[in-house]
């Protein structure tokens, strides 16, 4: 098993907490990351239909049978349970007692929002990052080899190839939340969206013309852009709301959440294909905007990260927002730095009336350095085990 950062995140939150959550996309390692932090606590998965027969007969029974608590996997299959553990935690109120696991966003979520408000502390568990990766000498040894393959835990546990893996999981897991969610008629339409989705990672989110392209309505678009979200595959980056005296835009960028599945779902078969893809600095940014997301959400905070476009034109591919302070960052997949590459962060800079404003390009090379106000962060030092994103920009 590779250890993961979230491990002491997790074992902070069972310090206050009588009930901790893990989510995230399904195969990103939540059970096995469960047991692992606490292995003296009994298993029990709801999948096992026995065991949901029992849960859903006799919840009372099933958390009494359980004085010091238990590991609850895929909890959401068993939803009549969050109101029985709210009493059950009220009345005997002990920190780390339950630990709850979940694939489906929607499911998980609303049952805490609903009964176990305030009681709970959450981690959202995202495939593989490079620290991890990087800290068990497990990291692909050049970035398109990275980019081809992504990040879930099972490419790197069995001797699988991503597109044997990639195909079975779409098959097996998200078509499976899919079903679940909303009902799809055509899944081989869904399969196209899920590719048309691919291919604009990176990009603004243009729902009518995704929907045209794909042959669907707008809000059958909408529908299915909210299930991946909930499920994991796809992470909506927000624009940020100080407008420089500038009109902003308001659409979201699409992302998804492991570079691997996107390329994939775009047909690149062999690391050798990502060197001259039509797509491959789309999917460099999709790997730098999910490795930082993973700092976040591992830690158990919120995510900080936006991006900044005006109505002219100008972009900057993220802002990450630290209380007052906002650093912007540029992403670039090159392992040359241009002149050109700062451009954009000199401008923003100006706008912000900051001429001295520091910021970061993070780009496809191997050497970190300073020019100017600007840090050169290479794609290896991203969410690495010194940690590139520090809790405080303001010194």
């Amino acid at each position: 098993m590779i250890k993961r950062t979230s491990e002491q995140t997790l074992q902070r939150l069972a310090r206050g907490f009588p009930v901790v959550a893990i989510t995230g996309p399904r195969q990103s390692g939540k059970t096995t990351l469960a047991k692992a932090t606490f292995p003296n606590k009994s298993y029990l998965s709801l999948e096992d239909p026995d065991l949901r027969a029992l849960a859903e007969a006799d919840p009372r029974r099933l958390l009494t049978a359980y004085p010091e608590g238990a590991i609850l996997d895929e909890i959401q299959r068993a939803p009549q349970l969050f109101s029985y553990l709210q009493t059950h935690v009220d009345t005997s109120v002990h920190p780390g007692m339950f630990i709850l696991t979940g694939s489906q966003q929607f499911g998980l979520l609303s049952g805490i929002s609903q009964s176990l408000a305030g009681r709970v502390g959450m981690v959202q568990l995202l495939p593989l990052g490079i620290g991890e990766l990087s800290d068990e000498s497990r990291l692909p040894g050049n970035l398109d080899e990275l980019l081809f393959s992504g990040g879930y835990p099972a490419l790197y546990d069995r001797d699988l190839s991503p597109g044997d893996w990639f195909a079975g999981y779409i098959t097996t897991y998200v078509e499976r939340d899919v079903r679940q969610l909303i009902n799809v008629r055509d899944l081989s339409t869904f399969q196209r969206f899920l590719r048309m989705c691919a291919a604009r990672s990176g990009q603004l989110l243009n729902l009518s013309s995704l929907a045209a392209d794909c042959g669907i309505t707008h809000n059958t678009a909408a529908a299915w852009i909210s299930v991946l979200e909930a499920s994991y595959i796809i992470h909506l980056l927000r624009p940020h709301y100080r407008n420089f005296n500038k009109r902003l835009v308001k659409s979201p960028k699409i992302y998804f959440c492991d570079v691997g599945l996107a390329a994939w779902l775009l047909g690149i078969h062999k690391p050798e294909e990502m060197t001259f893809h039509a797509q491959r600095g789309n999917l460099f940014e999709t790997l730098i905007v999910s490795e930082l997301l993973k700092q976040c959400w591992h830690d158990g905070r919120p995510s900080n990260l936006y991006f900044w476009r005006d109505s002219k034109g100008l972009e900057i591919d993220l802002v990450l927002e630290q209380g007052e302070q906002l650093l912007p960052i540029e992403i670039k997949s090159g392992a040359t730095i241009a002149a050109d590459f700062t451009d954009n962060l000199k401008k923003w800079s100006q706008l912000n009336g900051n001429p001295q404003q520091q910021s970061w390009l993070i780009y496809g090379g191997e050497q970190r350095f300073a020019s100017g106000t600007t840090e050169m962060i290479p794609w290896r030092h991203v969410n690495g085990s010194d940690g590139v994103v520090p809790t405080d920009t303001s010194g």
